[in-house]
């Protein structure tokens, strides 16, 4: 049965677009059991993959798959000892500095690559996480529709209009104007989610506590964010979407030490992702690896100089001192030499310096301890297309789809290999996959309809040309559903 929802919802995404960019990004808060009386679980799910199909179609986002792999693995660790009874979750990492993290309806998670900057350690990015999940699991989206029922349309277009300005705006651009009337209903939406965020805060230390992390971190980080505010002449975007306040940050330290004693281990594999990030965003690769370089012989921990050491790998890496990257890499892979990002990374470097005969077998090795892997399954294929085998890479890339159906990155990839492959009907079908992704399900229709044609002009099998046919009406259906 069709969800009368859905059609608002498209409407309402529209509304976001049109408005200009802000830098001042009002959050939305999430859902996660049945005590909404207006929006059930399921419609929320669905409104949440158009809401994150919007997301990918207008933000940039990171394909990174190290990247992507950290934060689920994270945030399903916090999931798993969480309030949640939907574990559905979807999760996008937005190329941008500025800090900021975003929860969506149906278990949609968001973070800038800003958080990895601006967390000094995995407890802190860990307490962001614990606390969009805490607006999934305590249902807020949907617990704020019941409470503006009187103005059901408008609350729900300021929410989702907010929170796609958050995610897609430039931070850098400053702040654009927002009409009077836009203005005033964010406005009312901060007062209202002020208590949604104390409880986020709770209910997000105890899932960090059950977790193994520590649930001090939220409030050292929340007081960081706030010496932040009060030095800089614009504040963090997390902290336009998130309101911080004293008392908060003082709820939560004083919460913290309510928590059974407990000793709790450093995240190495989360310095490890600040370290690509870090990377990734330095403009003069040269000058970062000059810094790195004065800093050798600093006295640190046995984490902190592991980090330190992948870190300046990285740099070198990125400024083709390729030798010095493996050189440097060397020396983490004798010491744990299946640790998946050392193992990425190392075959990275042989691929950029056209290697990758060797890539190949080192990855396969590694594939058969850690099957399906994404992150070794991404660079595998990078080698097999620097290698020109078109085939064996859209082979691979099309059984990984099986395990990440929803990924629009491996769709992308799959349809450009196909592409240099010669497989024209299968270059059409990935990017189908894609676009539906992305929601521009026209575009996913075409392509299906090409491909389609090629299959019945090449006397194709009549169950491939029925299945094929079968999807396009699929398409159809949603789009005229969408658009009724």
């Amino acid at each position: 049965m069709r969800s009368p929802l859905l059609p608002t919802f498209a409407i309402l995404l529209g509304v976001a677009f049109a408005m200009p960019h802000a830098s001042g990004q009002p959050r939305l808060p999430s859902l996660g059991d049945r005590i909404s009386g207006t929006v059930s679980l399921e419609e929320e799910f669905r409104m949440g993959q158009q809401f994150l199909a919007q997301i990918r179609r207008s933000a940039p986002t990171i394909p990174d798959a190290l990247l992507n792999s950290y934060l689920e693995n994270i945030t399903y660790r916090l999931a798993s000892r969480s309030e949640l009874k939907d574990h559905r979750l979807s999760f996008v990492i937005i190329d941008s500095e500025e800090l900021n993290a975003f929860a969506a309806p149906g278990g949609i998670i968001g973070v800038n690559t800003g958080l990895f900057l601006n967390a000094e350690n995995e407890a802190e990015f860990a307490s962001v996480m614990a606390h969009e999940i805490a607006h999934v699991s305590q249902r807020h989206f949907a617990r704020g529709i019941d409470e503006a029922q009187a103005g059901r349309i408008p609350y729900l277009a300021t929410l989702l209009a907010s929170v796609i300005v958050m995610a897609t705006s430039d931070a850098q651009h400053g702040t654009a104007a927002i009409t009077a009337a836009q203005g005033m209903a964010i406005s009312n939406q901060l007062r209202f989610s002020r208590s949604n965020e104390a409880e986020a805060d709770r209910v997000g230390q105890n899932t960090m506590f059950n977790a193994g992390l520590d649930p001090d971190a939220m409030g050292s980080l929340f007081e960081r964010l706030l010496s932040l505010n009060r030095l800089g002449s614009r504040p963090p975007e997390f902290l336009l979407s998130h309101p911080l306040t004293e008392s908060r940050v003082a709820d939560a330290r004083s919460r913290a030490v309510r928590y059974p004693a407990r000793s709790y281990l450093d995240g190495l594999e989360f310095r490890l992702m600040r370290a690509r990030v870090v990377n990734h965003y330095a403009e003069d690769k040269r000058l970062l690896v000059s810094d790195y370089e004065r800093r050798i012989g600093e006295e640190r921990s046995e984490i902190e100089e592991d980090a330190f050491t992948y870190a300046l790998a990285v740099a070198y890496w990125e400024n083709e001192q390729y030798a010095l990257a493996q050189e440097t890499l060397a020396r983490l892979l004798s010491k744990e030499p299946n640790r998946i990002s050392y193992v990425t990374t190392q075959a990275e470097i042989l691929i950029s310096q056209n290697e990758e005969g060797q890539a190949i077998p080192f990855l396969r090795r590694h594939l058969e301890i850690n099957p399906g892997n994404h992150a070794l399954t991404m660079t595998l294929a990078d080698a097999l297309i620097q290698a020109r085998n078109f085939e064996q890479a859209g082979s691979l890339l099309d059984a990984h789809t099986q395990n990440r159906p929803e990924d629009h990155h491996v769709w992308y990839q799959l349809a450009e290999v196909q592409g240099q492959a010669g497989n024209i009907s299968q270059v059409h079908q990935a990017r189908a996959e894609y676009f539906s992704l992305v929601g521009d399900f026209s575009a996913a229709r075409n392509q299906l309809q090409y491909a389609l044609r090629l299959e019945q002009d090449e006397d194709a099998s009549l169950t491939e040309q029925a299945r094929l046919q079968q999807k396009i009406t699929e398409l159809e259906q949603l789009i005229s559903e969408l658009s009724g």
